[in-house]
């Protein structure tokens, strides 16, 4: 994967190395033809056909420095973004996704309630499918909130680290109607990788498309 990304930043680099120098003649050549134009005897004026010749290097150019520019964009495709999602390692993100991992005897997620509910049900639900832990809060506040679970079930048994989790909400409001949620898994991304075309950051055990990604921050 290292080694994909590395390949993909060095075409890169090479390319817009090779546009930067590219430009750079264009502007040298406009300016030594602005020049030659300036200082031409009037009773012998550039050759119409050395003048065309001048005319079609530089056409030449431009058409060079648009190749390079789509070569960039193809470039960039191919990998999924994954050149460009690589700083993304180091980094404590933020994702929109139910699931975090057990580690170190604990999982936390953040969410957001649409407005404040009268009963708020938290469930940890196994990989299985199976409710390993359950709490039911009363005058839940709205906004951002943060449920934090001690890798223990229900009935107080400690599981192992290493195991994926989903955190189900399910909030009341005071006339028994359901409230809208969002939750969010918030953990240090180890590497970034293309699975079937879609880059993916991974948090843990978790493989989580890029585009789930909310936010970013330095790791302290």
């Amino acid at each position: 994967m290292v080694d994909a990304v590395s390949t993909g930043n060095s075409v890169l680099d090479k390319i817009n190395n090779s546009r930067n120098s590219l430009a750079s003649s264009e502007e040298t050549f406009l300016a030594l033809l602005t020049t030659q134009l300036k200082n031409q005897d009037p009773l012998s004026p550039l050759d119409s056909n050395e003048f065309t010749a001048q005319i079609v290097q530089m056409t030449g150019v431009e058409q060079q420095l648009l190749t390079n520019d789509l070569l960039a964009m193809l470039v960039g495709m191919n990998d999924g973004g994954l050149a460009g999602s690589v700083n993304l390692i180091g980094k404590t993100v933020t994702a929109a996704t139910p699931d975090a991992t057990l580690q170190g005897g604990q999982s936390t997620w953040t969410y957001d309630l649409d407005r404040k509910a009268t009963s708020v049900k938290y469930e940890v639900v196994n990989s299985a499918g199976q409710t390993v832990f359950s709490r039911t809060d009363s005058g839940v506040a709205a906004g951002e909130g943060d449920f934090k679970w001690d890798g223990k079930t229900t009935q107080g048994t400690q599981l192992p680290d290493g195991g994926t989790y989903s955190l189900k909400i399910t909030a009341t409001g005071s006339g028994g109607e359901t409230i809208k949620s969002s939750i969010y898994t918030t953990g240090v991304a180890s590497a970034v990788e293309t699975v079937n075309g879609q880059t993916v950051v991974s948090i843990g055990k978790l493989k989580i498309p890029l585009s789930a990604i909310s936010s970013v921050q330095q790791t302290v």
